[in-house]
């Protein structure tokens, strides 16, 4: 009878120590993006889960969260359990670090400032470009109605926001009062300001309100690849943005879970060629030489202008334009 007991608890223990270790062959980590990203990410995580596998032995679950940027940054310092980030705009990174949820020097942890890819405000017209959509000035007529997100709720309506300045400042010589004013008319002719990218799309393609939707040049392709490229046509215009998209392991929230190596690695999974690929078979400009030497024939040339040349970087320009009272409410305000 005791024997029978002793192989009983016997058996029990070593059940128990081999609980953790079952456990560690597999972890679940969630990246928080933003908003038009579900499909690339999508993508990206059976191709990551499968490498990690191969290095690690573990199995890994990538879950996705998926709004507007900004959104996004203040849901993770409301409680949101993001392992890792993957946004659209330098500031919606830097605020989690100005408050302990990022390492300070997250902008050296990887190449390229720590964005892996690039894109930039481009235009999407209907079949046939019915109001000759060129350049932005073509958005400041009185008979042209525009979607595009709101600048307030979207990194990805800053970078279109900031474009349409840039160009203003370019077109008038850096007189900035002419650029308040020629953006004023270019706000004037938004019919719908929606939350996020995806949003506005929505409002565009399947509503079918407005003659023009600005957005990420990748999201403009992306959207002709499964709406019809017959159906829409992309327009470059001759000046824009570029358009980076910051990554960052929020290590805060990864330690407290055990899950910052395989947070990093999928991080720089997005710098090796298997992820350049996949990133550019979304549309999104690489700087891995030879997948960008592949794609060159997708993306037109185009001037870039910085947010660092033309308005002293994101911290400038977001006190600037995007804070309460700054110069986007000023130009509604004036509307």
């Amino acid at each position: 009878m005791r024997k029978t007991l002793f192989a009983a608890l016997g058996a029990a223990l070593l059940l128990t120590a081999g609980a953790p270790a079952k456990a560690e062959e597999q972890v679940e980590i969630l990246n928080v993006s933003y908003d038009i990203a579900r499909e690339l990410y999508a993508t990206i995580n059976p191709a990551f889960a499968e490498y990690w596998k191969n290095e690690s032995g573990q199995d890994v679950t990538i879950k996705q969260s998926h709004a507007g940027s900004s959104k996004q940054a203040r849901a993770i310092l409301q409680g949101l359990k993001a392992d890792l980030v993957t946004f659209n705009q330098v500031l919606d990174v830097q605020i989690l670090a100005d408050n302990g949820f990022v390492a300070e020097d997250w902008q050296q942890a990887l190449p390229n400032n720590a964005s892996p890819y690039y894109s930039l405000p481009a235009f999407l017209v209907r079949e046939g470009n019915p109001k000759d959509i060129k350049d932005w000035d073509d958005l400041a007529r009185d008979d042209v109605q525009l979607v595009f997100p709101n600048p307030k709720t979207s990194g990805n309506a800053r970078y279109t926001y900031l474009a349409a300045y840039a160009y203003a400042l370019e077109k008038f010589g850096g007189d900035d009062a002419k650029a308040r004013e020629f953006v004023g008319k270019v706000l004037g002719n938004v019919a719908v300001f929606d939350t996020g990218g995806r949003g506005a799309t929505t409002t565009f393609v399947e509503r079918g309100i407005g003659d023009v939707l600005i957005t990420f040049e990748a999201e403009v392709e992306n959207i002709r690849a499964q709406y019809g490229e017959d159906e829409y046509q992309r327009v470059v215009p001759s000046i824009s943005l570029l358009a980076e998209f910051p990554v960052a392991v929020v290590e805060k929230v990864a330690e407290e879970r055990g899950t910052l190596d395989v947070s990093t690695a999928y991080l720089e999974f997005l710098y090796t060629k298997e992820g350049q690929e996949i990133v550019a078979s979304f549309n999104n400009r690489v700087h891995n030489p030879e997948v960008k030497a592949e794609y060159a024939d997708k993306f037109p040339e185009v001037k870039l202008v910085t947010v660092e040349e033309v308005f002293g970087g994101w911290e400038a320009a977001n006190e600037t334009h995007f804070s309460d009272g700054g110069v986007l409410d000023q130009i509604q305000a004036a509307r």
